[in-house]
């Protein structure tokens, strides 16, 4: 009798979950709308990264560029809430691990160039301007680096292998195309905006959640560069088979869903109106354009074409004056010359703090030639290096390479250029072998990062949290490498060629 009335063990888990779900409830009718949405989101991602921790990496990439946006518009909100979800990810997939006895750190192309330039930067910080910004700084890049390795390791795995890099890529694309929607709306829909981003009546430079076009363009920029390669390959494929009349598949829901994000994150890009991020994405489309026939004379040929088709209509005056006027005076900022004593108006303003700083850069980098002042430190110091009439310090120096080589000196610059080279030669040989899909998606992340070392020419890209997306986009550069070695391996065994 006694064992009839004993619950069993099926019964007396679904009381606890019952109970469970009674107290959540409780206190979800307790907590103000906003905090009850943000607890049911947030335990469904837990829930749902523990099966597969893309789910926390795609919620961190949604939330981390929220960061400003946040910090400006809910300080109630905790403004670090995409950073929660990175080390989220990453505790979870230790902690699968550690239940399955298989940690196993992996080991994916182009991470020791990346392990260099942080071994250097790390090395820069033994006598910092400011140890604590250092640290910061670096962590930054440490993140970039745990990401990295962690989304390689998931579009590597077993059960996400054939689908990984889609998974990676629509998550990127994800964020950018509502980023985009709301630089759109900002800039022509919502009828008033901050003074200083006016740009006509009723229009203002798009920045999204970014606060600020010049980064948040940048962001943009990198999205659509990726699909503006896996576009072209889709067509040039399509174009060449009907050439040959051999059959040729169209997929309209494919053709269409790449179109239309790019044609959304465009115009938000178009609406940021910032000249870095037009210069990075137009030299992106022209790396994108040399590289896409096999042949390297077509892609030279291509290339010509395109860009005298831009100073045909230029010249011709075929462009929008406010379009051709953003962007020939864009030559303004990418000279060089000493503005100490330089007179100073409202016309070459912008210029000239930008040289100021350009110059405090090589100040900094003269007296600390090899090692650099400490990564992340150029802010710090700029007091000591300021020209008399630009005291205050803007964050960086708008200009990476110079940023690097105050912070990082020649040997860190040199450890990052190694780095940089060894990606663009790793991208390049996977447009000359890979075919269809995963050969636009090569052909994406070499725009992508082309975009990311012209603009940065100009500005630094790593604010907001975008090194996460980096690290994603890393990620997809590694898988595709591997994808070209694998190429390799089953050219052998069958006795082909190597060559296309």
């Amino acid at each position: 009798m006694g064992n009839l009335l004993r619950p069993s063990f099926a019964l007396r888990r679904h009381l606890i979950w019952v109970t469970v779900a009674l107290l959540a409830g409780l206190l979800i009718a307790r907590l103000p709308l906003w905090m009850a949405f943000a607890l049911c989101g947030g335990t469904l991602v837990v829930l749902g990264s523990w099966r597969e921790p893309l789910v926390a990496i795609g919620a961190a990439l949604l939330l981390g560029p929220l960061r400003a946006w946040i910090s400006a518009e809910l300080p109630q909100i905790p403004a670090q809430i995409g950073q929660a979800f990175f080390f989220l990810a990453a505790a979870i997939w230790l902690a699968r691990g550690l239940a399955r006895r298989e940690v196993r750190l992996p080991h994916p192309p182009l991470l020791w160039p990346l392990a260099g330039f942080l071994s250097v930067a790390l090395l820069s910080l033994w006598s910092p301007a400011d140890l604590w910004n250092g640290f910061t700084e670096w962590a930054k890049w440490g993140q970039l680096l745990v990401i990295f390795l962690l989304a390689y390791q998931r579009f590597q795995a077993r059960d996400v292998t054939e689908h990984g890099a889609a998974i990676g890529v629509g998550l990127l694309v994800l964020v950018a195309c509502g980023q985009a929607a709301v630089g759109i709306w900002q800039f022509g829909l919502r009828g008033d905006g901050p003074e200083h981003f006016a740009i006509g009546v009723g229009r203002y430079r798009a920045y999204g959640t970014f606060e600020q076009p010049n980064p948040y363009g940048g962001f943009l920029a990198l999205s659509g560069a990726l699909l503006a390669g896996l576009l072209l390959v889709l067509a040039a494929e399509w174009a060449q088979a009907r050439w040959e009349g051999r059959p040729r598949s169209f997929r309209p829901w494919l053709w269409g869903g790449i179109g239309g994000a790019l044609l959304l994150v465009g115009g938000g890009l178009l609406a940021s109106w910032s000249r870095g991020a037009w210069l990075g994405f137009g030299a992106a489309l022209l790396v994108m354009a040399a590289a896409l026939p096999r042949r390297g004379w077509w892609g030279l040929l291509l290339l010509l074409l395109i860009v005298g088709g831009g100073w045909g209509l230029h010249a011709t005056g075929r462009l929008p004056a406010a379009l051709s006027t953003r962007l020939t005076g864009f030559l303004d900022y990418t000279r060089f010359e000493d503005v100490r004593g330089a007179p100073i108006n409202d016309a070459n303003y912008a210029v000239l703090e930008r040289m100021a700083h350009w110059q405090a850069a090589l100040a900094m980098w003269r007296d600390n030639f090899w090692l650099g002042l400490g990564l992340g430190c150029y802010e710090a110091a700029y007091a000591d290096y300021a020209l008399i009439n630009w005291p205050i310090a803007l964050g960086h120096a708008h200009n990476f390479y110079l940023n690097l080589l105050a912070e990082v000196g020649l040997v860190g610059l040199t450890a990052y250029l190694v780095f940089l080279g060894a990606l663009f030669f790793s991208l390049w040989r996977a447009t000359r072998r890979l075919t269809g899909l995963q050969r636009g998606l090569a052909l994406g992340l070499l725009g992508a990062f082309t975009h990311f070392a012209v603009h940065s020419l100009v500005d630094n890209l790593l604010v907001n949290n975008v090194q996460l997306h980096l690290g994603v986009l890393l990620a997809l550069a590694a898988t595709a490498i591997i994808e070209l070695e694998e190429t390799y391996e089953k050219r052998r065994e069958l006795g082909s060629p190597l060559s296309s």
